[in-house]
């Protein structure tokens, strides 16, 4: 790889002329620059922003440890922080915890040695993760959460009200004449899910009826099998309608329930959570409660990029965005080529 010293020679100027170009342009003279332009070109010659950063003691880029990339949801939060990146020219390293606290602690501590501009972070649930930040921080490298249990507590973080979003899906379905409502999800140690079933049960009168459909995770798979567990009950006593933890949940209920013959809405209306692409695209439409994805991760990166800018004179921020409910053929609302009625 030619070097910065063979640009020089060959433009017939110094080294610190070469970096000025590179860097700061409007402070050369417009002939210089562009003998200067000319050598870079004729030579191919390529900055070395690992070299650069080394010196600087900081990378110039954003790590992200997601809980779960399986989930399209995160994709979508992904898109959202690399926007936000993009505009500070920065780049992002993306993680997956797999939502294993040991396999966590060790991105971390890899992190750490990257020395990266910040962290944006969905913690796994235990409380080991404060100390792994704290660590973080004390070297210098703040961390922002995002859609975490602990969006009150610690540093900066950006969420959304999944009690809200239950209580949502909760009164859109009794609105559509449902008494008898499961929740499938789990597990319930998840705050988000335990939320979500928070908000549906306080939607719904004593009158009404609850059954929870617990799942040791929210897959397509889990989905599937309580789509089984629905289709195998007697019809006196299976739920009109069945709120699911996440779209992928829905997405699996849908399928079987579709498998044994049922009727999406007729026999069993389904709601899913977060309104990820495929939902829309089911083969009954789900009605699904949205959340902000991109706009919570472009908010997420900001904030840390502004205390990692500004560590003196920023203050920690806690934003909740909230969430609304698309009706979709799932539940009886509007066909694919009608609107995506927003009820709430």
């Amino acid at each position: 790889m030619p070097s910065i010293k063979e640009v020089a020679r060959l433009a017939g100027v110094s080294v610190g002329t070469v970096s000025n170009v590179l860097n700061r342009p409007e402070s050369v003279a417009p002939d210089t620059r562009r003998r200067v332009q000319a050598a870079v070109a004729e030579l191919g010659y390529v900055r070395n922003a690992s070299a650069r950063q080394l010196r600087a003691g900081r990378s110039q880029t954003v790590a992200v440890v997601a809980l779960d990339l399986a989930n399209p949801f995160f994709i979508d939060v992904l898109r959202g922080i690399e926007s936000a990146a993009h505009d500070a020219d920065l780049t992002v390293m993306v993680f997956n915890s797999d939502k294993k606290p040991a396999h966590e602690a060790r991105l971390l501590q890899m992190i750490e040695e990257q020395r990266p501009v910040g962290v944006l972070i969905t913690p796994v649930g235990d409380e080991g993760w404060r100390d792994r930040l704290d660590r973080l921080t004390s070297r210098g490298i703040p961390a922002v959460l995002f859609d975490s249990s602990a969006a009150h507590t610690y540093g900066c973080s950006v969420t959304s009200d999944d009690v809200v979003g239950g209580r949502l899906a909760g009164r859109h379905l009794r609105e559509r004449g449902h008494r008898h409502i499961a929740f499938a999800g789990g597990p319930f140690t998840v705050r988000q899910v335990a939320d979500r079933r928070t908000g549906l049960a306080a939607a719904l009168t004593p009158d009404d009826r609850l059954t929870v459909l617990p799942l040791p995770d929210l897959t397509v798979a889990t989905g599937r099998t309580a789509g089984e567990e629905l289709a195998r009950l007697p019809a006196a006593d299976r739920p009109t309608a069945v709120f699911c933890a996440n779209d992928l949940v829905a997405l699996g209920v849908l399928q079987e329930l579709t498998r044994h013959g049922l009727s999406v809405p007729g026999d069993v209306a389904i709601l899913g959570y977060d309104d990820i692409d495929f939902a829309a695209a089911a083969a009954v439409p789900l009605s699904s409660v949205r959340q902000p994805r991109r706009e919570l991760g472009r908010t997420a990166a900001q904030l840390l990029i502004e205390e990692a800018d500004q560590p003196d004179h920023h203050e920690h921020r806690q934003i909740i965005f909230q969430p609304d409910l698309v009706a979709r053929p799932s539940t009886g609302g509007p066909g694919p080529d009608g609107p995506a009625a927003r009820d709430f």
